[in-house]
């Protein structure tokens, strides 16, 4: 990905992540590698936090990395923060995410951006660039 065509730079989406939401999606510390118009690159650091019994992240931290990189992710193409809410998201865990990953990398992209809804895909690999998650979602402009 190229930076060079985003619409909304890296600086704009890091603000975004800790003034737009919650504060409990804000612990998840994500972080922004890379941007470009309709799709973004986030780092998302495996902590004991985010780590269940079974010593692997558990799926309700990945499904809300999802929908955070997907806000993200229309952020780019809208040009900035637009309101939406999650209407669906289908996620298919293919593989755990061990809690020694130290980071797993969350991919949105835009598929279809309406004027009253955004249809989108996010793929989460582990630290071993294997794909752990995948993840289709639709979301209603408000």
């Amino acid at each position: 990905m190229e930076n060079s065509s985003s619409t909304v730079d890296r600086s704009v989406l890091e603000h975004a992540l800790a003034t737009v939401f919650a504060p409990w999606v804000q612990q998840l510390d994500l972080r922004v590698l890379d941007a470009q118009a309709g799709e973004v690159l986030l780092a998302l650091p495996v902590t004991q936090q985010h780590v269940h019994t079974g010593n692997v992240v558990c799926g309700q931290t990945l499904m809300a990395a999802a929908d955070t990189a997907m806000v993200l992710a229309v952020m780019t193409r809208a040009g900035g923060f637009k309101p939406m809410t999650t209407v669906q998201m289908q996620t298919s865990f293919l593989r755990p995410v061990p809690a020694e990953s130290g980071v797993a990398q969350v991919r949105a992209r835009v598929l279809r951006m309406g004027r009253n809804l955004v249809f989108g895909e996010i793929r989460i690999t582990s630290a071993d660039d294997l794909l752990a998650a995948h993840a289709t979602t639709t979301c209603a402009l408000l």
